[in-house]
């Protein structure tokens, strides 16, 4: 039977002495055992139990990545539970009490870090019981701690092992694992409702992707509630035998980012997992680090003899043998040294999440750790395709898992040919049951077996997935030729340093126009290398390439809501915020002339003049 709890005894038979989480709380990481784990999974479940906890009942939990994150999860399933993750980034009262509303919480469990919020609005949750606190701190009333519970789960299993076995024993396959709530960007966001079967499924098809020997090691950066993290890393790393490492938490956010070079260093990973917006910073930081050094030159001549060495890592370069030893040389030389930044292991990154950049792609190709792209989505457990070390073509998503259907279809729902790009709709063991008390969400989207993703893409003539962008997001110009924006919006990339450099290399001052307008020609400059004459002209399509720009001081963020979890534009925030100054670009002379004050006043606040 395909059931969470299998998955993780069966490992625990195999792999029972080899260390399964690693976490860090003082000087130095220490590990945990599969047994260890197990023990203390069935801990945590027995107090549940003891409390009143039934089969069926939510919990949720919202706390950083750590090894009491995923035993609270697995006990949550031991107990017949389901377990509700929320992310750590949701600091509105609204947006958080919808959720444990929604799903109708009666506990909560959460770290020291993140109590407040749940201490807020605690009085407004209708079904709220408990709140299990994981880190020792100052506890009102109605909290209890973490470990706590861990000793009187030690005392109810030695009076009440059959009933534990029981309770154990009718957890079925169709039975639901948790309610992840999507990032929603035009409405309330919808709980993805995903059962024993659909991530047991989803770990199977993964493991048809990658081989993941037990003795590897992964620090998951993502943050644990993501569907990515959830299946790629914790499941299917525990699938094998493999260790997990968290991240060490710092006492704020910021402080637990600065923590993510330390701790891989330290953990010396042999895979990791990423999005795009980390991808982003990797290579920012590396590209800084070369700057400092002095060495930007020989990296740049590298990189471009590397990529030609490389091209998109599927049709092999005819005179490859000959280019073998110079790129050795680089190598040895720069590249490998980049390398030991990340620990000395580690092979490959797996990306998920948005439309990764092919420049990315090829940077860290280059660098002799790929970054292989994947796609899916929560409601699909949520891996669907992905490139591996064994098969892989730079700028596409991937080939598909195994036991899954995709068809590419038209408006019409008429399937198309490959090459012809139309809606992703799929169909298997690893789609969603349901979204949560969201009957209309939920026949919108599955219809007669199959989910209709609401992306585009196509297959190419070797059946690699190209995704193009979300339906919902399509530029639609009069004549009705539609166009997906995400491609031009990842190829923009933010570089300050770059930037500054540009104006000391001219002895241009930002203080004075003269200095704030070559920026902006710069700017432009960019944008017309992609447009018709320029070195990119065949990149993208020239009519949908802007025709106006705005220069923004404040990045599109998280914390200002025009980024969701998952890192995507919320377009209709956005849109919304910026009204005055996209009619100013549509519609006035001065707006189509990137050279406007508008734009100058925004360099200014950018370099803080």
């Amino acid at each position: 039977m395909k059931t969470i709890i299998n998955l993780f005894e069966n490992s625990v038979k195999k792999y029972g002495k080899n260390i399964f989480l690693w976490e860090k709380k003082t000087d130095k990481y220490q590990g945990t055992t599969y047994e260890n784990v197990k023990k203390l999974v069935c801990e945590f479940a027995g107090s549940l139990i003891d409390m009143g906890f039934k089969k069926g009942d939510r919990i949720a939990l919202i706390s950083e990545g750590r090894n009491d994150w995923l035993i609270s999860e697995l006990g949550i399933l031991y107990a017949g539970g389901i377990c509700v993750p929320i992310s750590v980034k949701i600091n509105e009262d609204l947006e958080l009490k919808f959720r444990l509303e929604h799903s109708n919480c009666k506990i909560i469990i959460v770290s020291g870090n993140h109590i407040e919020k749940i201490r807020r609005i605690k009085n407004e949750l209708s079904y709220l019981e408990k709140i299990i606190v994981l880190d020792k701190i100052k506890f009102f009333r109605d909290e209890i701690y973490f470990l706590e519970l861990i000793e009187k789960g030690k005392k109810f299993l030695i009076e009440n092992e059959e009933k534990f076995k029981k309770i154990v024993s009718e957890i079925k396959e169709d039975d639901i694992v948790n309610i992840s709530y999507t990032s929603g960007t035009t409405s309330d966001p919808k709980g993805v409702v995903l059962t024993h079967k659909n991530y047991v499924t989803n770990v199977e098809q993964a493991n048809s992707l990658m081989e993941i020997p037990s003795y590897f090691r992964t620090l998951i950066i993502l943050p644990w509630d993501h569907s990515f993290a959830h299946t790629a890393g914790l499941y299917t790393f525990m699938s094998n035998g493999a260790s997990i490492a968290s991240v060490q938490i710092g006492k704020s956010y910021i402080q637990t980012l600065k923590n993510i070079p330390i701790n891989i260093k330290e953990i010396k990973p042999h895979l990791l997992l990423s999005v795009p917006a980390l991808a982003k910073n990797f290579k920012k930081n590396i590209e800084n680090g070369i700057r400092k050094k002095g060495a930007e030159k020989l990296f740049k001549k590298a990189l471009k003899f590397a990529y030609s060495y490389n091209k998109n890592g599927f049709e092999k370069d005819n005179f490859r043998f000959f280019k073998k030893p110079l790129y050795h040389f680089y190598d040895k030389l720069i590249f490998s040294k980049i390398r030991k930044n990340f620990g000395g292991n580690l092979k490959y990154f797996i990306g998920g999440g948005a439309i990764l950049d092919i420049e990315l792609q090829k940077f860290f190709y280059a660098l002799k750790i790929p970054m292989f792209q994947g796609y899916g989505l929560s409601e699909a457990s949520p891996i669907i395709s992905s490139n591996s070390n064994n098969k892989h073509k730079l700028g596409t998503s991937g080939f598909l898992v195994k036991n899954l259907e995709v068809k590419i279809c038209d408006e019409n729902g008429e399937i198309l040919n490959n090459g012809e790009k139309g809606e992703i709709v799929v169909k298997g063991d690893n789609v969603m049951k349901s979204y949560w008390e969201n009957p209309k969400a939920t026949s919108e989207t599955i219809k007669n077996g199959w989910m209709h993703t609401g992306d585009l893409g196509y297959f190419d003539k070797d059946d690699f997935i190209y995704v193009v962008g979300r339906s919902k997001s399509l530029l639609i110009s009069s004549d009705g030729e539609k166009f997906s924006p995400e491609g031009i919006e990842e190829a923009l990339v933010p570089n300050k340093i770059a930037l500054q450099n540009f104006l000391k290399e001219k002895k241009l001052n930002i203080e004075n126009k003269d200095g704030q307008d070559a920026l902006m020609e710069l700017l432009q400059k960019e944008i017309n290398k992609y447009k018709k004459g320029g070195k990119y002209e065949n990149e993208f399509p020239e009519r949908w390439m802007p025709s106006c720009l705005a220069i923004l001081s404040e990045a599109f963020t998280e914390e200002n809501k025009f980024l969701n979890s998952t890192m995507k534009i919320v377009r209709n925030k956005v849109v919304k915020h910026y009204k005055k100054r996209i009619d100013f670009l549509l519609f006035t002379k001065s707006g189509k002339n990137i050279c406007n004050n508008k734009n100058r006043d925004e360099i200014i606040k950018i370099f803080g003049v």
